[in-house]
């Protein structure tokens, strides 16, 4: 039974809503409560320029990623494109990315909860949020999709009383929108690649494609669909705020959405913003579980992780060893990290990943639906440079992980007596 649970598919259940509100519900929840601080602290009243450099570039990806999951329609993301467009090394450095990265995002994800939800013991509760979030999806992803809807619901709710409270009562100021001496090209894209966190979310759409119904026609539609509503979200409410508090004041807050609620005067607003931020950091961690797990389920599969994270539970369908395994390593993350530096550390590791997706994109050919030429040329171009602007202590820490994931490789190949295709 174990055997056959293991080589078993998963089942195709998920339909063009699922997949968008499982892409959205993954970045909204990101971008708007955990990423706009660190990014105004570097781009200053150049914050909306950097959100356009991130949605630019998140565009680009978003394409290839589109083209490359309807040819390929197969968990793993890309793990899978790399593999098959790049050769073996570079879909396992793509998947080794992505697994890494996200698997901090979510201990980003689980401690933005026990931020806003109770702060006196953030840990705690993130644990707690771990625990149970794991649950949900061991259980079916269908599941996920649910929860995922009511909390894209919930969050939408949230921001949407957030922007018309700050306009109804008149705590806009225009002059604080202007772009002052304090924005630097270095800061707005350091700013980009920190935002470009919270555009990531698309990626689980890719990484669910063995469970997505006629692939070829929803993935394409659905990802640049989750995309575009997100801009929308992230625009309104970044202006916003910028309009509230100002550039400096929004760089120095903790949580700027709270501090404008407050700036409203609102009874409730603020209470509302904080069940807002845990419940969107909630929908981010759910679905971010998710795509890990498959990229993990699809690298095992081919020898890169361990076999038993292969097995597809046989009445639920979903690769459960491979769940509780990324549950139990974010619970333990979540221990002794703090959330900027898992901003970081994450964004390095995604943009590596999509700068492999946009290559595997060039390689397409016309038939196979390639995009546009430019298109995976500024997105994989987009990725480097934002990558190497981030925070120097990122780079340097997802520069030494992404080695020491190729130096696996080869020593693994090595010892295999194999000839692994390092190109």
């Amino acid at each position: 039974m174990a055997t056959e649970a293991a080589n078993s598919g998963l089942a195709r259940r998920l339909g063009l809503g699922d997949a968008v509100v499982i892409g959205l519900g993954s970045m909204i929840g990101a971008g708007i409560f955990a990423a706009l601080g660190p990014a105004a602290a570097t781009a200053g009243s150049g914050l909306l320029i950097g959100l356009l450099v991130a949605a630019v570039v998140a565009y680009c990806n978003a394409v290839a990623s589109a083209r490359l999951a309807a040819r390929y329609p197969q968990s793993g993301g890309t793990y899978v494109y790399g593999r098959e467009r790049l050769g073996p090394f570079w879909g396992y450095l793509g998947g080794w990315s992505f697994v890494v990265g996200k698997t901090a995002s979510c201990a980003a994800m689980a401690l933005t909860v026990g931020a806003y939800a109770w702060p006196e013991h953030a840990r705690t509760v993130a644990v707690a949020a771990v625990v149970a979030l794991t649950a949900v999806n061991c259980r079916g992803v269908q599941k996920s999709a649910i929860l995922t809807r009511v909390i894209v619901a919930v969050v939408l709710a949230v921001l949407t009383a957030v922007v018309v409270s700050a306009n109804g009562v008149g705590a806009l100021v225009a002059g604080k929108l202007a772009i002052g001496s304090d924005v630097t090209v270095y800061g707005v894209l350091q700013a980009a690649g920190l935002l470009f966190f919270a555009f990531a979310g698309y990626a689980r759409i890719a990484t669910l494609g063995e469970e997505v119904r006629d692939p070829q026609r929803t993935i394409p539609l659905a990802i640049p669909t989750a995309l575009g509503l997100a801009l929308l979200v992230y625009a309104a409410v970044a202006t916003t705020a910028l309009a509230v508090l100002g550039p400096e004041v929004m760089a120095a807050s903790i949580a700027p959405l709270t501090d404008v609620a407050r700036a409203t005067e609102v009874p409730g607003l603020v209470v509302a913003v904080a069940i807002g931020g845990a419940v969107a950091a909630l929908g981010s961690l759910l679905s971010l579980i998710l795509g890990v797990s498959r990229t993990a389920l699809a690298m095992a599969r081919d020898g890169h992780l361990p076999a038993a994270l292969a097995a597809v539970h046989p009445r639920f369908q979903v690769p459960h060893h491979a769940e509780f395994a990324v549950g139990v390593v974010v619970a333990v993350l979540v221990l002794a990290v703090d959330v900027r530096g898992a901003i970081g550390f994450s964004s390095f590791g995604v943009l590596l990943y999509y700068a492999i997706a946009n290559a595997s994109a060039w390689t397409l050919s016309p038939d196979e639906g390639r995009p546009a030429r430019l298109i995976p040329v500024v997105g994989a171009g987009g990725c480097v440079l934002l990558a190497f602007t981030l925070p120097w202590q990122s780079v340097a820490a997802g520069a030494a992980v992404a080695g020491l994931g190729g130096a696996v490789y080869v020593i693994r190949q090595r010892l295999s007596g194999r000839r692994g295709d390092v190109r």
